[in-house]
């Protein structure tokens, strides 16, 4: 497990020449407008989107697992809390497909349980416009098997 913290930066070059310097690792994964660090100490997955204008730096944030069974089972602690959002399955978003629980902090803060199922899918036919992983749609279907 990882946390993961989601940033939007002005220039993503920069960002990267930056944050390349300070964890003293290169991207895990590069792409227009998009970068991840998968950063081992400490544990922490970095994204990076290419956000010019967003109202707020902080994307969003996640805890990163590597199982279904622990994402099911922060699913039904979600869910007995009364805390879930949303529950996204097999969707291809940060360019990986995952699944993923999605809850709101008071403050709005948007938090992710996600799990990545294939970490380099075909591209999306959407783009990501640095908001992709904060939808906030709402889905039905909360069962992740």
């Amino acid at each position: 497990m990882r946390l993961q913290l989601a940033l939007n930066v002005p220039d993503i070059d920069q960002a990267v020449d930056y944050y390349s310097k300070l964890f003293g690792v290169t991207p895990h994964k590069r792409r227009d407008g998009y970068a991840n660090f998968a950063i081992e100490t400490p544990p922490l997955k970095l994204v990076l989107f290419e956000n010019a204008d967003a109202p707020e730096r902080l994307n969003h944030l996640g805890v990163e697992v590597l199982d279904q069974e622990t994402l099911g089972s922060n699913l039904e602690r979600l869910t007995q809390a009364g805390i879930v959002e949303e529950v996204q399955r097999k969707e291809t978003c940060c360019h990986a497909t995952q699944d993923k629980v999605w809850s709101r902090a008071p403050d709005g803060a948007r938090w992710e349980w996600y799990r990545i199922t294939d970490d380099n899918p075909a591209p999306a036919p959407a783009a990501f416009g640095g908001v992709c992983c904060a939808s906030g749609e709402k889905t039905e279907d909360i069962g992740l098997g």
